[in-house]
């Protein structure tokens, strides 16, 4: 990962936290070449900190289920298994059908209209060269579903899974001809949307997740070798 300095040490805590979890965030976690160790002492120079309150909010982060630390060996970003996984897809994928289902009946028209604004930019057919700025509205679109639904209940329970679903969808993204069916996809959920069709919005939107479910299912087959590996490092005092 890689960091820019803290310049205050106003409320320094939080600062470190907030920058390891943005960092966490863009990290491809499930690539299969991914770096999963952390060294401590690059990060605090990164940083321009000491180590105590990098370790810190290290603790915040495990407290969070993104790092595990392991005595003596060091501190490793925390991958879900592959049965993790698939269970983290089914239950947003029953969070956001159920804030599609809100949105169409609660939602204003210019609410709705910021997710055709989001599509509308990759009409063009050019989201294979775009990957990454893809990648990103992807993730914002399926954020701003949870916020026009206003269930603030609802979306605060998503973005408990929200940094584990956007390091899946970062890998996913990439492979196979997703990009162009998730286009495909988003333009249809907003249609029922449009239309206020509360039915269709929250069938659109979980079908579309459990596309994701059965992507991952279907080849992510290296996953659950590489998280044995990794752990069988981690794990040896």
């Amino acid at each position: 990962m890689k960091l820019s300095p803290i310049t205050t040490n106003f409320t320094l805590k939080d600062h470190v936290y907030e920058k390891l979890k943005d960092a966490i965030a863009g990290t491809d976690i499930y690539d299969d070449s991914a770096e999963l160790r952390l060294d401590e002492r690059s990060l605090a120079e990164q940083l321009g900190i000491s180590r105590t309150p990098l370790r810190e909010a290290i603790a915040r982060l495990e407290q969070d289920g993104l790092v595990v630390v392991v005595p003596r060996k060091g501190v490793y970003l925390q991958r879900k298994s592959m049965d993790e996984i698939l269970e983290m897809i089914v239950a947003w994928a029953a969070l956001e059908s159920m804030a599609a289902r809100l949105a169409a009946e609660r939602a204003s028209d210019a609410e709705i209209a910021t997710l055709r604004k989001m599509v509308s930019k990759y009409d063009d057919g050019a989201m294979g060269i775009r990957l990454s700025e893809y990648s990103d509205d992807n993730i914002r679109f399926h954020q701003r579903i949870l916020e026009i639904s206003q269930c603030a209940l609802l979306k605060n329970m998503a973005d408990g899974l929200f940094l584990h679903m956007q390091a899946v969808r970062l890998r996913a993204m990439g492979e196979g001809d997703r990009v162009q069916r998730s286009v495909v996809d988003h333009t249809e959920i907003i249609e029922a949307l449009e239309a206020r069709d509360a039915d269709l919005a929250s069938d659109r939107v979980r079908e579309h997740t459990m596309k994701l479910h059965d992507h991952v299912r279907r080849t992510w087959t290296m996953l659950e070798q590489g998280r044995a590996a990794n752990n069988g490092q981690a794990g040896r005092a």
